[in-house]
């Protein structure tokens, strides 16, 4: 009689997951979103996360990774004026949703956030998806975005 032995190989079971809940480190770089956003112009004092997303325990297929960058960044003065009196669009005042804890210490308490759908879409010329919070009392930023993509005017 024979037996054939039965072999399981059981897979890693440690986390691929490259979330913020693995405590990513918010970095102030500001050429990377300068080159993402250029309409927003010059930014300072900027606090924000580029995550992967769509990673968890399991071991998937290789492919595209979406990643998630959001942030705060402080614009030149009046910026926030001249984008929210531009007549073909409509702010409403919103509060941003999602706020990675590793950014709340960053987002200012008192914030009077507006947001716009058009502005949003002029922002992301439809190739990626974000939402775009404007403080006109602060000339603040706060972005969310997945995939942004690198602007084809702000050069290689």
């Amino acid at each position: 009689m024979l037996v054939l032995g039965v072999v399981t190989v059981l897979a890693a079971c440690t986390s691929t997951s490259k979330s913020t809940d693995d405590g990513a480190k918010v970095r102030t770089d500001l050429e990377p979103l300068e080159r993402r956003f250029p309409a927003l112009g010059p930014l300072s004092g900027a606090h924000w996360l580029g995550t992967a997303l769509g990673t968890d325990s399991r071991v998937s297929v290789p492919g595209p990774t979406d990643v998630r960058v959001v942030g705060t960044a402080q614009l030149g003065t009046g910026t926030v004026a001249a984008i929210t009196s531009a007549p073909q669009r409509i702010f409403q005042l919103e509060k941003p949703t999602q706020l990675p804890a590793e950014l709340a210490e960053f987002v200012p308490k008192d914030a009077r956030w507006v947001r716009s759908e058009s502005f949003d879409l002029d922002m992301t010329g439809g190739t990626y998806s974000g939402a775009f919070y404007l403080d006109p009392g602060m000339d603040r930023v706060y972005f969310d975005t997945i995939n942004p993509d690198i602007s084809a005017s702000s050069g290689p």
